[in-house]
């Protein structure tokens, strides 16, 4: 609203909410701490569970921080940044989703308190662009190397994942899972070692134990063999992909065929069964006994490839055929009679198995597979969901790892480091920025905190013990949930991707940032219920009259 000569001038909508100044901040700023308070709980090996209940009564048990809020269904458009800060989390490295959510939680509970003392915003942002920066200096200096062949260095990043989900119990073992099917699909490139996820197939499949989940040097279909008669198991498999139908084609536009003579309707039935038997004929000239297929194939199809003892699946995934191709060396054929030889992929053995209540198709011994699958076992389906999640995080922490050849040291042990240098360079920079520097040095000391503080301990205690133990150079110390107490992280094992604090930061102090410079939050009203999905000039949308 303005005012001219006195009289009043709506320049907003009637109805638009309006924020400004201290109070905008402050608004904006308890929103995206409520979303980190949310989580702040699930941190950690001894971090508790959220039970999660959707509309449809779809229950989720978790502690992965991004599944958390991505299924919060999340109002304030503050709180929504933070969201984007787990999302953006979990794109890049797939793990540390909580921790980022934390420390932007913690930048800005520090940030709100500099605002108190007439510290402007400004300044603030700029101490912490100041802070992000210095802190990703020190850390590749702490950083250690790590390369694709030390198999227990890489296990015990997968097993540091895991330690804090619900599947601890196994994750030795799943570890070991994590880092075999890495190695199988890592390419190496002119940059270095590249791991593409999806490679690397996730079939869960409730029932058994978490010990029966295994590692298939090649890739499973959830698909059956079409036809009773074909053999159950081929071994030496020659692999024919096909996305092309073996079945008549049906005619794109409307037909119709008479017959009036007996003779003719069985000359026609006749030659639709050559057409098929000349599909299964080609099949067999290439040298084929395994058919795998991305469309339909016809019950007379199906009883040719049988009396051929050719093993055949119909209407597989797009996807699958892709991982297939990359497992077995094949390619995938569009049409059916140029079908060749050197068409054809190679795997030790194709056979059919039941999983519970599901026949399954098996494609394994691939020589040199670039994509593998992994069977997933658990006792529910909410512990395989669980089991899948955690398995996820394992495999992207343990690329990371691979890729980069760097990993730092958990349990906070890094955070302290940072804090530590943070402090040391501060008293450097002088002005008001020395403040937000400060400020971002004692949020980072928010994880191991946490950490502390979630496994029973007292969080001051700890945290005073964590900085005597650095300032006297124990760079690798942190915080033993399971021992209650500061510990050697480098001797326990506790070891994680450099990536993943890297992107934590980066991606928090942007998100704080953003939030600080907010200072004015102007939100339209809905509107009116009889405006609601009309066009221009009060006219319906395009497709609908009234």
């Amino acid at each position: 609203m303005a005012a001219t000569g006195g009289v009043p001038v709506l320049i907003l909508r009637e109805g638009t909410r309006r924020e400004q100044g201290r109070g905008a901040q402050a608004n904006n700023i308890a929103a995206a701490r409520a979303i980190a308070d949310a989580v702040r709980s699930s941190l950690g090996p001894r971090g508790m569970d959220k039970m999660l209940v959707s509309s449809l009564g779809d229950v989720t048990v978790t502690n992965d921080g991004f599944k958390i809020l991505k299924e919060v269904d999340v109002d304030h458009p503050a709180a929504k940044m933070i969201v984007e800060v787990a999302k953006a989390q979990d794109q890049e490295c797939g793990d540390g989703t909580t921790s980022a959510v934390l420390l932007s939680g913690e930048l800005l509970r520090k940030a709100e308190d500099l605002i108190e003392q007439q510290v402007h915003p400004t300044i603030i942002v700029a101490g912490y662009r100041q802070a992000a920066a210095m802190a990703q200096e020190i850390l590749d200096v702490k950083k250690q190397k790590v390369r694709l062949e030390d198999r227990d260095t890489l296990i015990r990043i997968a097993e540091t994942s895991m330690g804090t989900k619900a599947v601890t119990v196994h994750r030795r073992f799943l570890a070991d899972i994590a880092y075999r099917a890495v190695k199988a699909v890592v390419q190496e490139r002119e940059t270095g070692w590249y791991v593409d996820d999806d490679d690397i197939q996730v079939v869960k499949k409730p029932g058994g134990d978490a010990t029966d989940t295994e590692l298939v040097d090649g890739i499973v279909l959830d698909k059956e063999r079409v036809h009773a008669g074909m053999p159950a198991r081929i071994e030496g498999a020659r692999i024919a992909l096909l996305n092309a139908a073996l079945e008549i084609k049906k005619t794109e536009v409307g037909a119709e065929i008479r017959i009036r003579d007996p003779a003719q309707m069985q000359a026609f039935l006749r030659e639709e069964e050559n057409i098929l038997r000349r599909y299964v004929d080609s099949i067999t000239a290439a040298g084929a006994n395994v058919v795998l297929c991305q469309k339909g194939i016809d019950d007379v199809a199906q009883h040719f490839l049988a009396k051929k003892g050719i093993y055949a699946v119909r209407r597989a995934k797009e996807s699958d055929m892709k991982k297939l191709a990359k497992a077995t060396g094949a390619r995938i054929v569009s049409d059916i009679r140029e079908l060749a030889r050197g068409d054809l992929g190679a795997a030790r053995e194709v056979y059919e198995r039941r999983i519970g209540n599901d026949k399954m198709t098996f494609v394994t011994g691939c020589r040199n597979p670039h994509a593998v699958s992994i069977v997933l076992r658990g006792g529910t389906e909410h512990v395989v969901d669980e089991m899948d999640r955690s398995l996820e995080d394992a495999i992207s922490v343990v690329a990371l790892a691979a890729e980069d050849g760097e990993y730092v040291y958990g349990g906070g042990a890094i955070q302290m480091e940072l804090a530590l240098g943070l402090r040391e360079r501060a008293a450097s920079v002088g002005g008001r920025e020395q403040l937000a520097i400060e400020a971002f040095a004692n949020a980072l000391e928010a994880i191991p905190r946490t950490l502390a503080e979630n496994a029973g301990m007292d969080p001051i205690d700890a945290l005073i013990a964590l900085r005597r133990d650095h300032n006297e150079g124990k760079h690798a110390v942190g915080v033993d949930p399971f021992q209650m107490k500061p510990a050697d992280m480098e001797r326990l094992g506790v070891v994680e991707p450099a990536r993943i604090p890297k992107q934590t930061i980066a991606s928090a102090t942007d998100a704080a940032v953003m939030v600080l410079r907010i200072d004015d939050v102007i939100a339209a009203k809905g509107p009116k219920p009889a405006e609601k999905g009309r066009g221009p000039e009060g006219m319906p949308p395009s497709g609908e009259f009234e």
